[in-house]
């Protein structure tokens, strides 16, 4: 049997998998009493990510992939120019894992005795969202 060549565009295609855009509906957390108040999307949901992404320590949770959180416990110690230019790094990394985050940047670091902030603009799909953490170090 000898295989049939056709130039239809429909068949063509139905053989085409259309890659469907997941919703960002996720539960909202209410963080100062720790409990859920019901669901958030759109630009809220990506920063309650963020605060999730740069809080959860990388590998040290089952219920996560390896792909989520940041390892920015293994700054505690370390010179504060390689913490900054590591926590930048990090940060950056745990964030544009996902999809609705196309960069980071804008970072601002200050310093006071054992203890490093950073600020810095995350650019979603939703809109531009300023985050900050701090760090022992």
């Amino acid at each position: 049997m000898i295989p049939q060549i056709t130039d239809d565009i429909d068949d063509f295609e139905s053989d085409l998998e259309i890659e469907e855009q997941q919703t960002s509906r996720t539960y909202k957390l209410d963080l100062v009493r720790k409990r859920v108040t019901g669901y958030t999307d759109g630009l809220d949901a990506v920063e309650q990510f963020i605060y999730k992404a740069i809080g959860t320590e990388r590998y040290d949770h089952l219920i996560y992939t390896w792909d989520y959180g940041a390892e920015i416990a293994k700054l505690f110690g370390q010179p504060i120019p390689y913490v900054y230019s590591e926590l930048k790094r990090l940060i950056t990394e745990a964030l544009t894992h996902d999809d609705r985050i196309d960069s980071v940047d804008a970072f601002s670091f200050t310093h006071k005795r054992n203890k490093v902030a950073v600020t810095f603009t995350a650019h979603t799909i939703y809109g531009d969202i300023e985050a900050q953490k701090e760090v022992d170090v």
